[in-house]
């Protein structure tokens, strides 16, 4: 597929005028300005794609499950369709590889059909059916069914490290379509490009599938102009949202000063802490020390399950740390996302490397070079980190902090860091076994626990949590990840005393679809 880039915000079936302010995306290898320029659309132009939305929501809701997974899978047909130019455009946007573009166009059109699948069998709604009993004492029961109905027009704002899989049809738009939510997509500065792309692709899909126009929309321009309007604007009902903590938080607190407060799905800072326990440091030292080092260099370490804090006990590790250091230090600097992204991971190794009592364990031996990271590792004792409230915060990049103390005392310091998306462990069962209090405390930390592995690399599947307590999100009961991700653009619904013709199919006698559901307090299909 050939397609040229034009610059302007998608508003349902249309294009933008361009009359707003322009940006361009920028090659990070380079620093040179890539055509063309894309136009932010007019306050009229927002308000037109989010009265789309709010027309396409009553069309778009009531579809079955059967027909909404039909536009998922066309998504992902057009987006496979067009991978050549996304693996020839992401680079110059992004500095991220071909190879990584390609693999993660896969992935997001694998969550696309994983989400038709989810509901084309439809047991997702969690249909529950209670038959009435008129002849119940002291009083009759009701005849009452209930099940998961869509919120309405969702805002989703596409994260800069992940142009594709959490970007224009990523998971939080998979998951609002898959819903029945229209979606509002705010594009990212960095690559608009590639946005632009996908949201054809999706506009294709929609119209090959008889979508009502405003089942999507794509605009261009400032997160503080453009994503505020449509965060503040009444018919927006949900927002999702991969990004910076101070952005996560703008969003939340706009959102919950609307006169109609909305849910924001926030994903935002994660440090990942890694737990090594003696005996596995001990006989692992060295392979421990090459799975950290890749999983902390990976893209740049610009990924959100980074492992930003490493716990080491006392009196173990030497091969561990000699091995770290001996790769830390021949590793290659990398190209990051953006200036805003490679300045804030400077400032931050700076930031670490200046504060009282951390020490440099690595620093990896190559010339610093304007938008590129380089790899580097500190240290520091747990009473220090307990005390600098700053030791706790993410270095977006590959750096790392290793925290050294007893087991007791790395066991007390978990319930002081803050909500993690990850948190790993390297141990032997019976290491786990001794240290319940351990595992426990992880648990109350974090939204994914992780034995003898390491956090990059998130499985999308239906089990996958990708969330965990404040902040690394805003919500710790939802994930971004995996067909759990639904329920954040969904509310339940409850039919009392209806006639069978006026209930959904879900709910009706003789279970037409087929799913399972409650039925009188038991499963059954």
């Amino acid at each position: 597929m050939s397609y040229t880039i034009q610059g302007k915000s998608i508003i349902g079936y249309s294009r933008s005028g361009g009359g707003g302010s322009t940006s361009s995306a920028v090659n990070p290898a380079s620093g040179q300005k890539l055509d063309p320029e894309f136009h932010a659309p007019s306050e009229s132009e927002v308000e037109q794609a989010v009265l789309l939305a709010e027309r396409a929501f009553p069309v778009f809701s009531s579809m079955s499950g059967k027909k909404r997974a039909g536009f998922l899978r066309a998504i992902a047909a057009e987006i496979e369709s067009a991978v050549d130019q996304i693996a020839e455009r992401g680079p110059l946007e992004t500095g991220l590889p071909e190879a990584r573009m390609r693999g993660e166009t896969a992935r997001t059109t694998g969550q696309l059909r994983m989400f038709a699948d989810l509901i084309e069998e439809g047991s997702w709604v969690d249909a529950r059916i209670e038959h009435a009993q008129p002849d119940r004492a002291p009083l009759p029961k009701p005849d009452l069914r209930s099940m998961q109905r869509p919120l309405g027009p969702v805002a989703v704002f596409c994260a800069s490290n992940f142009p594709l899989a959490f970007s224009v049809a990523g998971g939080d738009t998979a998951a609002a379509l898959a819903a029945g939510c229209p979606v509002l997509v705010k594009a990212h500065s960095s690559h608009p490009g590639i946005a632009e792309i996908v949201g054809d692709c999706v506009v294709r899909a929609a119209q090959a599938t008889d979508m009502p126009e405003g089942v999507f929309s794509l605009l261009y321009g400032s997160g503080r102009d453009v994503g505020m309007s449509l965060v503040k604007h009444p018919v927006v009902q949900a927002v999702g949202f991969t990004g910076s903590r101070s952005g996560g938080l703008a969003l939340m607190d706009a959102a919950a000063n609307r006169p109609q407060p909305i849910p924001v799905y926030a994903e935002m800072s994660s440090v990942n802490p890694v737990v090594l326990m003696p005996k596995a440091v001990d006989a692992r030292g060295e392979a421990l020390a090459e799975g950290l080092f890749g999983s902390l260099t990976l893209g740049a370490g610009q990924f959100c399950t980074n492992p930003g804090l490493v716990f080491l006990p006392d009196g173990h590790g030497e091969a561990f740390l000699a091995k770290l250091k001996e790769l830390i230090e021949v590793a290659p600097s990398a190209v990051m996302l953006n200036s805003g992204i490679c300045q804030a991971f400077k400032d931050a190794t700076e930031s670490f490397g200046e504060t009282e009592g951390v020490e440099t364990v690595a620093h990896a031996f190559t010339k610093q070079v304007e938008e590129r990271a380089v790899p580097v590792v500190f240290s520091v004792n747990v009473r220090r980190f307990l005390e600098e409230a700053r030791l706790h915060g993410e270095m977006f990049g590959p750096g790392t902090l290793i925290v050294r103390g007893s087991m007791d005392e790395i066991e007390a310091t978990i319930p002081e860091l803050e909500g993690q998306l990850t948190a790993t462990v390297h141990g032997t069962e019976e290491e786990i076994a001794e240290r319940p209090g351990l595992i426990g405390a992880l648990e109350r930390r974090a939204g994914r626990l992780i034995f003898n592995g390491f956090p990059t690399g998130v499985e999308v599947c239906p089990s996958m949590v990708h969330g965990g307590p404040f902040p690394s999100t805003s919500d710790g009961r939802s994930t971004s990840v995996g067909t759990m991700a639904i329920h954040r653009f969904c509310r339940p619904v409850a039919w009392q005393g209806f006639p069978a013709a006026a209930l959904p199919e879900e709910l009706r006698d003789g279970n037409p679809l087929g799913i399972q559901r409650m039925v009188d307090g038991e499963f059954a299909r």
